[in-house]
């Protein structure tokens, strides 16, 4: 089975910074991925908080509105899964994926991965890869990490979740904030053996 013809699973919780998402999802629809998209409750209330932006509920609409905020209107496979539909395809061991990236990351979903609760559909998906042992990456969106929040980080870290924070580089040169997003999306990508962002790699130097 090749790489395409398995989906990513992309879970969005409530953290800030759902641009983040939002470029993930824009360059793997482009890039002709297959994505199974959970998006948590409270990230309902950070659309509204931070955009003023309603996102709908209902998964063929939640689709639609996920496509037009990323700008892709036909390209790559995207399917939504309600927050609580904890009996999808995406919450089984035997359903084959790429793997997960959670982007971005609420300090709240990686306390609950840190001790095995799966409250929600995003939190039981994020539980399979770790029992089925495939790939998981948190882009934690959170400053300043407490003791509790790195202590629940390393819990993560050693049962193999990769773990790439929202920090931009500046050895690139970026323009704009699109350019700080994309490269932290490239880099949590690339935990994923997924390289479908254009952005400029340090060749050391010249």
């Amino acid at each position: 089975m090749s790489q395409k013809s398995k989906p990513l699973i992309l879970g969005v919780s409530g953290a800030s910074g759902l641009i983040y998402a939002v470029r993930a999802i824009k360059f793997l629809l482009e890039a002709d991925y297959s994505i199974e998209l959970v998006a948590s409750k409270s990230t309902y209330m950070v659309w509204q908080s931070e955009q003023e932006i309603r996102m709908p509920p209902e998964p063929t609409q939640q689709e639609q509105f996920w496509r037009e905020q990323a700008g892709v209107a036909l390209s790559g496979k995207l399917r939504c899964h309600p927050w609580g539909d904890v009996g999808a395809g995406i919450a089984s061991g035997s359903f084959a994926t790429l793997g997960m990236i959670i982007i971005p990351c609420s300090m709240s979903t990686v306390a609950k991965l840190a001790v095995g609760l799966s409250s929600d559909l995003l939190e039981r998906a994020a539980d399979v890869q770790l029992k089925e042992g495939r790939k998981l990456v948190i882009v934690p969106r959170e400053t300043p990490f407490s003791l509790i929040h790195l202590r629940n980080l390393t819990s993560l870290a050693e049962v193999g979740v990769r773990i790439v924070p929202a920090i931009p580089a500046w050895y690139h040169n970026p323009q704009t904030i699109e350019d700080l997003v994309d490269f932290v999306v490239a880099r949590a990508l690339d935990q994923l053996d997924i390289d479908c962002i254009p952005i400029q790699r340090w060749e050391g130097r010249r």
